[in-house]
């Protein structure tokens, strides 16, 4: 009496499962009544393909200069901000030279007393030589009072150079610019006291910018002058094409790359010194096809393509695998497994499988 109850059991769990259990899909993917499934077909085209790689470039400018001041002081005003355009010597900033004008103040007042003594000597020769031509006083009278004026003109002479050295190094505590040029970031702060190796800031020329792109050692042999460069947003759009302008004869060994830089005579208002920005070299332009990337399949990182070919009952639908390059815009660089003359299933490939029935729409 066992038996019977295990097969009731058994008919009704397998009831079950085919109640839950999907249809089986029609055979050759074919669309609804058994007929071919619309597709959108494009027939491939030989077109030119640009051969070329992207770079993380740097932007430096030809004309950059550091600012630093020529003595040791204490900075008490700051006149310009980052980012003011400056014009050759500009004022930029004011040191502490209390003390050295006090110096300079100090050795004015000592010429005064040694102008007079000056003066007097140059009067005594004078009235000395009338006496001596009257035979009132001896010659030695007279070539003493001569030397005199020539020590109180040589000491003269000595304090104006120590006053004009004092003037000149009075005018290092005000620091101006070098060059005519964009102010980069200030380093220091009024208050601060520097040194003459304290670098205040920067000044570049943005006329003179140059972008500097590490070209990898295997596509070094491709690098010469004239190759376009192309400087990129961040979707990819062109915002400005300048040419290489130099290539390293050697390679640097600590990045195992090539330098090739491009001077920017056109480039965004945006661009900035010491910037990263987003560069495409063009290498070459050869023929080539493409495919659009919805047109792709990946498959256990294998790409594949539906193609249209014809058979003995019209259109079907044939899977091939391909090899892709980089993608263009919207559409990957064939490699490899198409030519031209192909005729791509580029739309409705969601509804098809390999060696269904299709119709172009």
């Amino acid at each position: 009496m066992r038996i019977p109850h295990l097969l009731i059991v058994t008919a009704l769990l397998a009831a079950a499962c085919n109640r839950g259990a999907a249809p089986a899909p029609a055979a050759g993917g074919a669309g609804r009544g058994g007929g071919p499934v619309g597709v959108k077909i494009s027939t491939l085209e030989t077109k030119p393909i640009e051969d070329a790689s992207e770079f993380i470039s740097t932007v430096r400018s030809l004309h950059s200069m550091t600012v630093q001041p020529q003595v040791e002081g204490r900075i008490t005003r700051i006149f310009v901000k980052s980012g003011d355009v400056v014009k050759l010597g500009t004022l930029m900033l004011q040191l502490d030279g209390g003390k050295q004008t006090e110096t300079v103040r100090n050795l004015q007042s000592q010429r005064t007393a040694r102008e007079a003594d000056a003066t007097y000597w140059t009067s005594q020769v004078a009235r000395l030589e009338t006496l001596v031509k009257a035979g009132a006083i001896s010659q030695n009278e007279l070539d003493t009072a001569k030397h005199n004026l020539d020590s109180a003109r040589a000491n003269l002479s000595a304090l104006d150079a120590q006053v004009r050295e004092s003037s000149v190094q009075l005018d290092y505590y005000r620091v101006t610019a070098p060059a005519a040029g964009v102010v980069g970031d200030l380093a220091v702060r009024e208050g601060d006291r520097v040194t003459t190796s304290t670098m205040i800031t920067t000044i570049d020329d943005k006329s003179g910018l140059e972008a500097y792109i590490p070209v990898p050692v295997d596509r070094a042999p491709d690098a010469r002058l004239g190759l376009p460069v192309q400087i990129l947003d961040g979707d990819g759009k062109v915002l400005a094409t300048n040419p290489i302008t130099f290539v390293a004869p050697r390679v640097d060994p600590a990045t195992q790359t090539v330098l090739a830089k491009s001077l920017l005579k056109e480039l965004p208002p945006s661009v900035r010194v010491q910037q990263f920005i987003r560069t495409r070299v063009l290498w070459r332009s050869v023929p080539g096809v493409t495919v659009p990337i919805v047109a792709a399949l990946r498959i256990n990182g294998q790409y594949f393509v539906y193609v249209a070919e014809q058979g003995p009952q019209g259109l079907v639908a044939k899977q091939r695998p391909v090899q892709l390059g980089e993608v263009q815009g919207n559409d990957y660089v064939v490699k490899g497994g198409l030519k031209a003359g192909d005729k791509l299933i580029v739309a409705g490939i969601q509804k098809i499988a390999d060696g269904a029935p299709v119709k172009a729409e």
